[in-house]
């Protein structure tokens, strides 16, 4: 992996996020927070979870490792949730330019929420931040479908590599 590639990746993840909050922006308040009996309950929670779950592998990067993940309430409405992701994307991408080539094969160590201790170089903890990601939006398109709702335009990462122009296996920035 290249910075490059987790560059592209992250463009993905934040592509794939804001066709997801934009297909919910539509929904009555009572729909983003309906219990719909999935993992994380609702639509808020299930994308709360997501942010939340980036926000902690963050915090890992930086230092720091949570106990807790950030509360579903504290996101009223999509609006709330889509500012606070925002922001916190402009720390991530910033975060990624610092680590160079070299720092993207660092081991970082931290302590998962139960306390238990773990260490992965930081490429594989990005990448899984963007799986975990994918695999949630997943749940929400299925809780829009439950709920008649459209589940918004195509979010697949091969959608995604259409939309910049990069088939054929060419990277973007090399195209």
């Amino acid at each position: 992996m290249t910075i490059e590639d987790l560059r592209l990746l992250l463009d993905y993840h934040y592509w794939a996020r804001d066709r997801m909050l934009e297909a919910v922006v539509p929904l009555a308040p009572e729909q983003f927070t309906r219990d719909m009996g999935s993992s994380f309950r609702s639509i808020r929670d299930t994308l709360a979870h997501i942010y939340a779950a980036e926000w902690a592998w963050y915090s890992r990067w930086v230092g720091h490792s949570p106990t807790a993940l950030l509360p579903s309430d504290m996101f009223p409405d999509v609006i709330s949730l889509r500012a606070t992701w925002t922001d916190h994307e402009a720390k991530m991408r910033a975060y990624l330019e610092t680590l160079g080539e070299a720092g993207l094969t660092r081991v970082i160590e931290y302590k998962l929420l139960n306390g238990q201790a773990g260490a992965s170089p930081f490429w594989q903890m990005l990448q899984h931040v963007v799986n975990h990601a994918s695999y949630h939006r997943g749940q929400v398109t299925t809780m829009l479908r439950q709920m008649g709702a459209a589940p918004g335009k195509p979010m697949d990462l091969i959608a995604f590599y259409r939309s910049v122009g990069s088939e054929g296996g060419r990277s973007p920035s090399k195209s």
